[in-house]
């Protein structure tokens, strides 16, 4: 197993800042990446989802919509600062292009989001990843997604054992249909197939908001050819942009942000 640097402290705090807020799994993604890097506060307040979603310029349901959510989920709406809301529920969230600025904004510059549109096929997923895990400062991989293109997040051993020894590709069925941003941590290889670490924004979700998916799955889900776009976004130290762009640029992937269907606070006024 192979997994990027920073993502023990990463997945420390994950575990104690499960589950995501109403809305706000970009901000809840961009808050642990900021942290693992050591980037804990911002002009005297903390850095955690209601601060990203805040310079992210993320909008808010305003009234819940508990069929959104996986199973098991009640959903968390005890937001600590206030943010904009909006009536259509399927247009809330955060968009790809503010959880970039927020970076920039809350970490002084220290970090670097790098949003990459495609094309997302396993060899350019592999190599993303392949280049984020060599390098030495923590790092961070944000997939916004769909989530109807992936495994179940309760794989059994048979399953998952079975795709990475024999490449078999027979899972669950997905748990639920929504457009979402997870974190991808890390990377399992075996003679079939290579599955990779999702941190997930709920508890419901594989082992307490951690489970696996096999590369195939996870490249398509990013890929959301079927619904508003997708990508991925590289939140990395602001001293590896650099290294990061000349090595995706190797690989073929389009640097820019997308339009995954979010307003934004902006949009708004």
């Amino acid at each position: 197993m192979k997994l990027l640097p920073g993502t023990r402290t990463l997945l420390a705090l994950h575990a104690r800042e499960l589950p995501q807020r109403d809305d706000l799994c970009g901000a809840f993604c961009g808050a642990l990446a900021l942290r693992a890097a050591g980037v804990c506060a911002h002009d005297g307040e903390p850095v955690d989802q209601d601060a990203v979603a805040l310079a992210a310029g993320s909008v808010v349901s305003r009234v819940a919509d508990h069929g959104i959510l996986p199973r098991g989920e009640t959903g968390r709406r005890d937001y600590r600062l206030a943010l904009p809301l909006i009536d259509e529920a399927d247009a809330s969230g955060t968009t790809a292009d503010g959880l970039v600025r927020a970076i920039a904004e809350l970490s002084g510059e220290r970090c670097e989001a790098i949003p990459y549109t495609g094309p997302w096929t396993v060899e350019t997923l592999d190599g993303l990843f392949d280049l984020t895990a060599a390098l030495e400062c923590p790092v961070t991989l944000v997939a916004n997604l769909a989530t109807r293109h992936l495994w179940g997040s309760r794989a059994s051993l048979e399953q998952l054992l079975g795709y990475l020894f024999d490449g078999a590709h027979e899972g669950p069925p997905p748990d639920w249909d929504v457009g979402h941003f997870a974190c991808v941590i890390g990377r399992l290889g075996g003679p079939g197939g290579r599955l990779y670490g999702i941190a997930d924004t709920y508890p419901s979700l594989g082992s307490w908001g951690l489970h696996a998916q096999p590369r195939e799955r996870l490249a398509a889900a990013i890929e959301r050819r079927d619904m508003p776009a997708g990508g991925m976004i590289v939140i990395a130290a602001a001293a590896d942009a650099t290294h990061v762009r000349a090595g995706a640029e190797e690989l073929g992937l389009r640097e820019g942000t997308w339009d995954n269907g979010t307003v934004t606070q902006a949009t708004l006024r």
